[in-house]
């Protein structure tokens, strides 16, 4: 059993039901699936024991997915915005690939091993075939669905191993089978690299509901979009969220009438972007949903009802659940844990486990990082509630030791964020001869705005203790991110390093 099951079962139900739309043109699930038939047979016969994509998302994206587990090979979509080295490396680790790319990103794979073809060469021989389709494999539910890259934001990207049984057990055990109705359509515009470009594939066909693409990301788009498609429900992660509030009239409605649901995740969202998101889709019920690649997606919900009473309640306690990643999907466990391994009660912080039959917590090339009883250590450093609501306060490598504290730059970033004049923040350690580490705040000034560092540095010691005030601040014009809207502290910190070296800023 593969995933192929889950389009099987909703063209079986709903076969001329409307399922993808993208550039204006929209398939059926019959039509759709019979495109997967087809691109399925041509993957069989080209011997490829591997499917490498490098494109945006969109129809081809999801009939790829498709059709490799179809052929009974993995998919693996990589991201295009790598260099050109970069790529070649990650790629390269892939034995027997056919990798299939969007002729704008055909020179970034020019040097790789593997055999490379244009998707729309591809699909054009595909829409073309007149042979019936081969029998589609038997697929072992064991075996490998697909390879994501993560996004390497501390360290050099891994390739994690997602098994047809993992997502198998990511979709059945968070959505209903069927429940989208004919009008129930989702706007898609996270990248098809990430571990959500795949969960939505999976989770809405599981749904029965139609799946409107948009490639490229813009918020003006984003909500024409919504409106023409008369969209119900979307996924953004935290930048997207912000440009589109950014994108509207101060104080404005959204107007979208149809949306009912929006879902954010792929990195922490800044409270003020949060609050004032919920204030521009005041209709719209909001939906948190926290996950990693080595998980298959979600494994936690903050849900709309938490929403609105975190936002309605004048207690300090509930009104802080909007900064949480909510509670644990059916069919997972989480435990908070300290260094030795030892779970730790209500409040206090340490790294967050997970178990559950949708983790992985397998990589290519190395065995599985799960425990002896299936637990994953997510390295993210977070802290339960008495009424179970999960609170992720940054990664275990992101942690700033100066002087034997240990501090999390959440803390101080959340504090900076809220800053009138500052639009973004983010907050790393950097080596120090006195304290072993010191902190530096690196500063987006809201609309180029003059900010001052001992300012700063008072308004952060006015809201935590002495230890967590800045040693020093700097000032960029953006900060780096991935796509998702990770902040890539590695490129922070060498660059504070650099800078330094060259007898620049002192920090």
């Amino acid at each position: 059993m593969s995933i192929s099951l889950i389009l099987e079962m909703s063209t079986s139900g709903h076969p001329d039901r409307a399922a993808v739309t993208s550039d204006g043109a929209t398939l059926t699930y019959r039509e759709f699936a019979d495109s997967v038939a087809r691109a399925g047979s041509a993957l069989q016969e080209s011997g490829a024991r591997h499917v490498v994509f490098l494109g945006g998302s969109g129809t081809d994206q999801a009939a790829l997915l498709f059709a490799s587990a179809y052929a009974g090979i993995p998919f693996s979509p990589v991201n295009y915005r790598l260099g050109k080295a970069q790529l070649t490396e990650l790629v390269d680790r892939i034995d027997g690939a056919l990798v299939l790319v969007d002729p704008r990103y055909r020179e970034a794979v020019s040097a790789v091993r593997a055999v490379v073809t244009g998707t729309d060469e591809f699909m054009a021989a595909v829409c073309a075939r007149t042979a019936e389709p081969l029998p589609p494999a038997d697929v072992d539910p064991d075996a490998p669905a697909i390879f994501l890259f993560t996004s390497g934001t501390t360290s050099a990207p891994k390739g994690v191993v997602l098994r047809h049984s993992h997502l198998l057990s990511y979709v059945t055990g968070t959505v209903e089978f069927g429940s989208a109705t004919e009008s129930d359509a989702a706007l898609i515009s996270v990248p098809p690299y990430h571990v959500a470009g795949t969960g939505t594939v999976l989770t809405n066909f599981y749904a029965g509901r139609r799946m409107i693409y948009l490639p490229d990301f813009e918020p003006r788009r984003w909500l024409d979009l919504a409106r023409a498609e008369g969209a119900t429900s979307a996924m953004v992660v935290p930048t997207m969220l912000e440009r589109i509030v950014r994108a509207l009239p101060p104080g404005a409605d959204a107007e979208v009438p149809t949306l009912k649901t929006l879902s954010y995740g792929g990195s922490r969202m800044p409270r003020p972007t949060l609050e004032a998101a919920l204030a521009a889709f005041p209709k719209v019920g909001f939906v948190n949903a926290y996950g990693l690649t080595e998980t298959s997606s979600t494994i936690a919900l903050l849900g709309p009802e938490d929403h609105r009473a975190a936002m309605e309640s004048a207690d300090p306690g509930v009104r802080a659940r909007l900064a949480s990643i909510g509670r644990p999907v059916p069919g997972i466990e989480a435990e908070i844990r300290d260094p030795a391994g030892e779970p730790v009660p209500a409040g206090e912080q340490g790294e967050l486990w997970v178990r559950g039959d949708q983790v992985s917590g397998e990589y290519m090339g190395a065995a599985s990082v799960l425990d002896d009883a299936g637990w994953f250590p997510t390295r993210d450093l977070a802290y339960q509630d008495a009424d179970g609501y999960l609170f992720v306060v940054g990664r275990n490598d992101d942690t700033i030791i100066r002087g034997g504290e240990n501090i999390a730059p959440a803390e101080i970033e959340d504090v900076l964020v809220a800053h009138p004049q500052v639009d973004s923040v983010a907050v790393v350690g950097v080596p120090d001869d006195h304290w072993g580490q010191a902190i530096v705040a690196v500063v987006v000034a809201e609309g180029g705005a003059d900010l001052d560092q001992d300012e700063l540095r008072g308004y952060v010691r006015t809201k935590l203790r002495g230890s967590r005030t800045p040693d020093r601040i700097v000032f960029r014009p953006e900060l780096p991110t991935t796509a998702t809207g990770k902040i890539l502290r590695k490129d922070i910190v060498a660059g504070i390093a650099a800078t330094a070296g060259n007898g620049g800023e002192p920090c």
